[in-house]
């Protein structure tokens, strides 16, 4: 029980630390994150970071996030095997999050990238828990594995995005086409990513959804915005296409292999 009880109140204190980060991060008591570390973070600063408006994904996942910390005090959540096994990950994924926006305001971009690498990895290994532990109503499956699925998915875009920054603000590039083929590989290894993880954690549409939704705003920001790229604008559009593709066969797979099952389950032996 004092296990419990220490779990869950650790996981209230990051959540409150990740709302401070996030008052940071929007400029409410620091410097908005786009306008930070020399505007190195803006939608206009790579090719492949996302037009403004993908960014409002963000309230979405906060919102999951408060209704999970609310969640696991919940009588039938919180002494659960499913939330023993996430709930400590889960309040160290609400600390990076804030650690990174906390570190983007020093102007300390590698280490935004550490700590966004860090953040995606604990998410991956979350949400392969998630999927070792199935969640038994619909309720718990939207709070818990929609949250966490879809800050996964846009997590692994934003760290394509996060890297390029960091090499940019080195001087890396030419500033001619093979930038465009560059970026192009960089999000198609986000794509492979959500291969992977629908190998790894079964196709979960947040996750799919995650990935998806940053790459349509990378579309839509280089052939609206600045930096002006359409190969860019287009290989961007095809890869989002490609992820729900992906998780859409993952789906189809798995509905198939679950009948398989039922079916083998039926027959006399």
């Amino acid at each position: 029980m004092g296990t419990d009880l220490a779990r869950r109140l650790v996981v209230t204190a990051a959540e409150i630390f990740c709302i401070v980060g996030t008052l940071v991060g929007t400029g409410v008591i620091g410097t908005r994150v786009a306008e930070s570390s020399g505007g190195a973070l803006s939608a206009d600063a790579t090719l492949i970071a996302p037009l403004g408006t993908a960014f409002s994904i963000w309230s979405v996942i906060y919102l999951g996030l408060f209704a999970y910390t609310v969640w696991q005090w919940l009588p039938r959540a919180a002494t659960t095997a499913r939330e023993r096994r996430i709930g400590w990950l889960a309040g160290i994924t609400m600390i990076l999050n804030a650690a990174w926006l906390l570190v983007t305001q020093v102007d300390w971009i590698w280490v935004s990238v550490l700590v966004i690498v860090a953040l995606a990895v604990t998410l991956g290994l979350l949400v392969k828990r998630l999927r070792e532990n199935p969640g038994t109503t619909p309720l718990g499956k939207l709070v818990v594995d929609g949250t966490f699925g879809l800050y996964l998915g846009w997590v692994t875009a934003a760290t394509c995005a996060n890297i390029a920054v960091a090499g940019s603000a080195m001087g890396w590039g030419s500033g001619g086409s093979t930038d465009e083929w560059i970026a192009i590989a960089v999000l198609a290894v986000a794509v492979g990513l959500s291969a992977v993880y629908v190998a790894a954690f079964g196709p979960r549409f947040a996750v799919a959804a995650g990935i998806a939704w940053a790459l349509a705003w990378i579309n839509v920001g280089r052939l609206t915005d600045e930096p002006a790229s359409q190969p860019v604008g287009i290989a961007a559009a095809v890869l989002a296409a490609a992820v729900l593709i992906i998780w859409a066969v993952g789906r189809v797979r798995s509905s198939r292999a679950a009948r398989g099952d039922r079916s083998a389950q039926r027959q006399p032996t």
